[in-house]
């Protein structure tokens, strides 16, 4: 997870066939930033997932004083990768449940390599790796 003064992102390489054709550019601020990767035995237990990951984002947001949540699919965090619809269905409950808690919650284009830019500050709290 990574706090940013800044994240802006756009639409860059389509990398899943399934997924709609669009172009994006969106830019947010003071936002912490999931960056979350979805292994393949994640799978069996999606509800204990979706509650830790859940957890976790609501504690580093609380850390870094913010209420605006991004859910980032950054499957580049291991070998292991789950099944792309399971993925999602992660991260479209994990973003439901975290606007239903008053969290301002959104998920970057899936399916798509996107251009990034980010702008965090240096400190301890900007900066937080959990395995769940």
């Amino acid at each position: 997870m990574i706090y940013a003064d800044r994240f802006c992102y756009r639409t860059n390489i389509k990398t899943l066939e399934n997924v709609e054709d669009y172009q994006e550019e969106k830019q947010f601020n003071q936002v912490m930033m999931g960056f979350i990767q979805v292994e393949k035995e994640d799978e069996e237990n999606i509800d204990n997932i979706v509650t830790k990951l859940i957890k976790n984002l609501k504690w580093a947001s609380k850390k870094n004083n913010t209420n605006h949540i991004i859910l980032h699919s950054f499957a580049h965090l291991s070998l292991s990768k789950a099944n792309p619809e399971i993925t999602k269905k992660i991260f479209n409950h994990a973003e439901e449940r975290l606007k239903n808690a008053g969290y301002n919650t959104c998920q970057t284009p899936f399916g798509y390599f996107l251009d990034l830019d980010l702008k965090a500050p240096g400190i301890s709290s900007a900066r937080i790796y959990r395995e769940l």
